[in-house]
């Protein structure tokens, strides 16, 4: 049997127009892919091709990313891509899914695993948690005036700021390479293929927001997102990379706010680890799944 590639499908959300993969097998355990900021659903094509047999694999385009709907106001909350998540699993009538996250994506997927426990089987997250607890209390010994000053400056910088373009897409290709030196030429060729949109003057400019690099001044209480840390049931592996920016929570205490999480650290891995150590990423996920 000759296996096709995903159907793009679209769903509602707050007004929104989001898109999603649906890599077929409807009727298979579901199993919901979640990419992280300035991403892509594409970026998942590796892990969905590894699992279609066995899953309904559904990878998710965030508002502001791929192929959905930029945010009319350029503000982009947590709570909102939450919410994004509840209704495409709402929409798509399957559940209790299993959620594989990165980054961002992993933020929103803890988020949603905690407020609706019951529809969750197991969840996996990359670099999920957010800026570690010592950067919070960096960023939180600034005034909180002079904060949102510099982030009325920032929007106001973003909202004028039109998305970079590129002349070729051997320079878009170039740009992934130098975001991330990890990736093989294959997966960077494959990621800025599928995260540029051509336009009419002939030149590239990747899909995603650039209001996206500016983040609101704050988020919920930490109390809150422990909290829901906390309310999460589901069986959880937190994953990290040995040389990602990301803070390991073993090390800086956050695995305390989880009932039933376990962080598994890869060696020679960043931040993408999913593509930096894909084989035994795989091997780790096969066997926790």
């Amino acid at each position: 049997m000759t296996l096709t590639g995903p159907n793009s499908q679209t769903f509602i959300s707050q007004r929104l127009r989001l898109n999603y993969l649906d890599w077929g097998n409807r009727g298979k355990p579901p199993l919901i892919l979640v990419h992280g900021g300035r991403d892509h659903a594409r970026s998942w094509d590796w892990v969905a091709e590894e699992l279609r047999e066995d899953w309904h694999v559904v990878a998710m385009d965030h508002r502001g990313h791929g192929d959905s709907d930029w945010v009319s106001d350029g503000n982009y909350n947590s709570s909102d891509m939450v919410y994004d998540l509840a209704q495409l699993i709402h929409q798509l009538g399957v559940g209790p899914v299993t959620i594989v996250s990165h980054s961002m994506g992993g933020n929103v997927s803890l988020r949603y695993a905690g407020t609706f426990p019951d529809m969750v089987t197991k969840i996996v997250a990359i670099e999920g948690l957010g800026p570690s607890p010592t950067r919070q209390q960096e960023m939180r010994e600034k005034p909180y005036p002079e904060r949102l000053n510099e982030w009325i400056g920032k929007k106001r910088s973003a909202s004028g700021r039109i998305p970079r373009k590129y002349e070729s897409i051997e320079a878009a290709f170039a740009r992934m390479i130098e975001e991330n030196s990890y990736l093989t030429e294959e997966q960077a060729r494959h990621l800025t293929i599928h995260g540029v949109n051509r336009n009419e003057d002939g030149t590239y400019s990747w899909k995603f927001d650039p209001h996206l690099n500016v983040w609101a001044v704050e988020d919920i209480a930490d109390e809150f997102i422990q909290q829901t840390w906390g309310a999460i049931t589901a069986p959880t592996l937190l994953l990290y990379g040995a040389d990602s920016w990301a803070s390991n929570p073993e090390k800086d205490g956050r695995i305390k706010y989880f009932n039933n999480a376990e962080v598994i650290e890869f060696e020679k891995a960043g931040h993408w680890l999913h593509h930096d150590q894909f084989d035994r990423f795989m091997g780790v996920l096969r066997e926790f799944l």
